[in-house]
Order: structure tokens, then sequence, then C-alpha cells
């Protein structure tokens, strides 16, 4: 049996950096997520987007990840949001009451119109 493995892509798109994400995010995994969220904060970057779209499964160490992000995107005037959550990991944010408290959008061309200026 293999080890669950997160792969991690990263784009600009002006002032938005989008990672995709594409596999599971566990306690294995979730230090392949974490340093380039950490790099990523310690740059003048305003918005991040997380492209939900390949990520099967998120543990609660995944959404620890999450909720830190946005609050640190949050508390210096920037934000994070999540795009194109696939059906499980959809359940999951639904279950932790992130679908209230997160800003998540339908597909990551939604999120990038948004805020397109």
């Amino acid at each position: 049996m293999s080890l669950p493995e997160l792969k991690i892509t990263k784009s600009d798109f002006g002032a938005t950096c989008v990672l995709t994400l594409e596999g599971h995010l566990n306690a294995l995994t979730v230090q392949s997520l974490e340093s380039p969220l950490n790099d990523l904060l310690a740059t003048p970057v305003q918005r991040i987007v997380l492209d939900c779209s390949g990520l099967s499964f998120t543990s609660s160490a995944g959404l620890r990840v999450f909720l830190a992000t946005v609050k640190r995107m949050r508390s210096r005037g920037g934000d994070c949001a999540f795009a194109a959550l696939t059906p499980a990991v959809r359940e999951i944010f639904e279950m932790a009451g992130f679908l209230e408290t997160m800003e998540v959008h339908s597909s990551l061309q939604v999120a990038l119109n948004l805020h397109d200026s």
C-alpha cells in the first residue's frame, strides 16, 4: 500500500496566488502544504486561492492549516479563498462550519473573476 501524497502547483494571477491541491491532505502530508503557505505569507501577497478541485480528502490537520492561513491573511488585510471543493471535501467543510465562515467558490474561474479589477 502506498502512502497518500499531496501535489501542490503554484500559479500567479496578478495579485492573487493560486495553489492547486491534488491528493490527500492529512497528518502525513500537511507539511507539504504548510511550507509553501508559510513562504507565501512571508511575501506581500494579498490574496491566496486554494484550488481544491483535485483534493480528495482533508483531515483535521488540513483544516487547521486552512483556518490559520485565513486568519493570518485577514489579519494583514488580505484574504484566502477556496475554489472547486470536491464533494468529499465540501462535506468536511460543512461539518466543520467552514462553508459559513470561509470564502468558498464553485470554481477557480469564479474565485479569480470576483476579484478582477
